[in-house]
């Protein structure tokens, strides 16, 4: 009896497992037909699915439109310290005619691989690898999220001539206005990090300006186009050049130093105050009080940066005076101290002689002998 229950157990476990395989595999065509019933229309969909979502988990692991491997290669450098005992930010107006900017305008169309400054920007922000954020009327720069603004946008504002294609925008080197950007303007940050105790020229932001004249030949008329963060472009910009002479070739730097060693000048025309007016409405229509403004500020930023560790004429007295020799410290203490004191004449009365007269008036002096008896 036990080997008998012992056969029919093992018999209804056989079942079970060929009644499980069974089941599987019927599962499993199922699944294959319908995936292979599937229409090819649904099939590129999901496709499309996945590579947006492969694009937006690349966006998320990028930081300004820069990868990772962008950012570990060419590293940005250290921001402003928030907590600063003092700062000062300046607007400037960079003259890309003036002989310290022309770097920025060579060359005019690209060669090769050498792009100027707008050209280079342009092309980075057109490929969407930095953002761009909009100029405001007012001049004041918003360099949030909230205030980038479409490549496609500043195009149709500005009449630059491209071509779409599947979504897609390209612009010819010939048509990118690099000839009339004539002019930047460029925020500044001077502060003193008392961190390390020293003095910095830090720049923020900057716009390009676009120079067009009409159509009866007058003033060129300003066209400032977007504000472009510089912590944002500053790893591309280690990657191209700019020249700093017209008698050397071979003299050149990346444009990443040559803004953050300020070699670039340009007169400032605002500066962050408490009623948020430019130079020109302070001045009015003076243009003598505008310069002197202008010569104003400089000098301020100029005296702050040499007197940080006090007045340096007072320091060097001091210093003299520390290495001065004992015996002269002494002197130059004891002459310093010392009042001059009043010269008096001594004025002697002299007794006259007793066989002379006295000079006066007097009458003569007789002298009796007495006689003892």
């Amino acid at each position: 009896m036990n080997t008998e229950k012992m056969n029919n157990n093992g018999n209804w476990i056989m079942r079970l497992i060929v009644v499980a395989v069974c089941l599987q595999f019927s599962i499993f065509n199922f699944q294959s037909s319908t995936c292979s019933a599937q229409p090819k229309k649904s099939r590129v969909q999901q496709q499309q699915v996945q590579q947006q979502a492969q694009q937006k988990q690349q966006g998320n692991n990028s930081q300004g439109g820069m990868t990772q491997r962008m950012q570990l290669l060419y590293p940005t450098a250290v921001d402003m310290p928030e907590e600063v005992v003092w700062r000062r930010d300046i607007y400037r107006e960079l003259d890309l005619n003036e002989e310290e900017n022309a770097g920025l305008y060579d060359p005019v169309e690209p060669q090769g691989k050498r792009l100027n400054l707008f050209t280079y920007v342009f092309k980075l922000a057109l490929n969407g690898y930095i953002p761009v954020y909009e100029y405001n009327l007012d001049g004041n720069e918003v360099l949030e999220a909230s205030a980038k603004v479409d490549m496609k946008t500043i195009l149709d504002n500005y009449h630059i001539f491209y071509e779409e294609n599947d979504g897609k925008v390209k612009v010819d080197n010939s048509d990118i206005p690099s000839a009339e950007v004539k002019m930047y303007y460029l925020k500044e940050c001077a502060y003193f990090d008392q961190a390390n105790s020293s003095f910095h020229i830090k720049p923020i932001a900057f716009c390009p300006v676009m120079l067009r004249e009409d159509d009866f030949g007058g003033e060129a008329a300003k066209y400032p186009l977007f504000w472009v963060k510089y912590s944002e472009v500053e790893p591309f910009l280690s990657r191209q050049t700019v020249k700093t002479s017209d008698y050397n070739d071979a003299a050149q730097m990346t444009m990443d130093d040559y803004f953050t060693r300020n070699k670039y000048k340009g007169k400032i025309y605002k500066t962050a105050n408490r009623l948020g007016k430019t130079l020109a409405q302070i001045a009015g229509n003076d243009s003598t009080k505008y310069s002197d403004e202008q010569k104003r500020i400089e000098a301020e930023l100029e005296a702050f940066r040499k007197n940080i560790f006090g007045d340096k004429e007072k320091q060097d007295s001091i210093d003299s005076l520390v290495n001065l020799d004992p015996k002269q410290l002494k002197a130059a203490k004891k002459s310093s101290g010392r009042q001059p004191k009043a010269k008096t004449e001594k004025v002697k009365n002299r007794r006259p002689s007793s066989g002379g007269s006295s000079g006066g008036s007097g009458a003569a002096r007789v002298s009796v002998r007495r006689e003892r008896h």
